[in-house]
């Protein structure tokens, strides 16, 4: 009987941490994708985009989830196919949360055709799925937090971190058209001092201007140039990779030659490279 009691309490107590991660779960969501749900240019982009697009979007932010989980998910993993299952866990949350506050705005109704607001809801699932899958590692209880602080990121997961920040801050800019008013308007001068600019912030937001997380960041014996090469430069270069992916994705490249395209490409990379960098320090000072 106490056996059963004991097989009771602890089925009670799984069942409450699991709602529990849930909720943080759905909060996270919320809180990263509420610029995106609130923008018009998302909206119409979701109605519109061709759904291989769609599909194209969701393969390619899959990857990153799975990274994210491994190392700061809403709950602890032992294997890859448990971070697999939990990647399409914060989908289904994103895409759930995504739904109902579109609903809670009036932009799901009977008017619009099914396939207009699949793709509306789609669109935003991406950051919402972010926001989900963070949500435990950073809103987290400490003891959890503790528990994953052995599991260390390494190169390749720092390179996954800024992936994923350059995704999350330049996924909402990415659709809309100052990005080519301000790229039109740009001389060859300004694409490059902007790449400049953009290499020498995230590399003083991860590095120089000390913030919380820092030491944990910079490897015993490398130098200012030693980390600038190996981690900074790299991290840029995936930032422009995910932009171009982005930008791809949304069909912003369709209609433009390369050198055209390249300075979207760097424009867009600006904030990009700030996500990236507050996301290696943020998260990854953490893993």
């Amino acid at each position: 009987m106490a056996t059963d009691t004991s097989s009771a309490t602890r089925r009670g107590d799984v069942e409450r941490e699991f709602l529990a991660n849930l909720g943080r779960a759905a909060g996270g969501a919320i809180v990263f994708a509420l610029p995106v749900l609130m923008t018009m240019e998302m909206w119409s982009l979701g109605a519109s985009l061709e759904r291989w697009r769609l599909a194209a979007m969701l393969l390619g932010a899959l990857p990153l989830l799975v990274g994210l989980s491994h190392f700061v998910g809403f709950e602890e993993t032992d294997t890859w196919v448990d971070d697999l299952r939990d990647a399409f866990v914060a989908i289904a949350v994103g895409f759930t949360t995504s739904a109902v506050v579109l609903t809670l705005l009036g932009l799901v109704d009977p008017d619009r055709s099914f396939d207009e607001t699949l793709g509306a809801i789609l669109i935003q699932t991406v950051p919402a799925s972010f926001g989900a899958v963070i949500a435990q590692g950073q809103l987290g209880q400490t003891d959890e937090a503790d528990e994953r602080a052995n599991r260390k990121a390494g190169y390749g997961g720092d390179l996954l971190f800024n992936a994923a920040g350059a995704v999350f801050l330049a996924f909402n800019i990415a659709p809309t058209e100052e990005i080519d008013l301000i790229a039109a308007s740009m001389t060859p001068l300004h694409a490059i001092a902007l790449v400049i600019v953009s290499v020498v912030v995230m590399h003083a937001i991860v590095y120089v201007v000390r913030f919380a997380g820092q030491s944990r960041l910079r490897p015993e014996g490398h130098g200012f140039w030693s980390l600038f090469v190996r981690y900074t430069l790299p991290g840029y270069a995936v930032a422009l990779v995910s932009c171009a992916a982005m930008l791809w994705v949304f069909g912003r490249l369709d209609d433009y030659g390369a050198s055209s395209a390249l300075r979207l490409v760097v424009v867009l990379g600006f904030p990009a490279a700030v996500g990236a960098a507050f996301a290696r320090l943020i998260v990854g000072g953490q893993s």
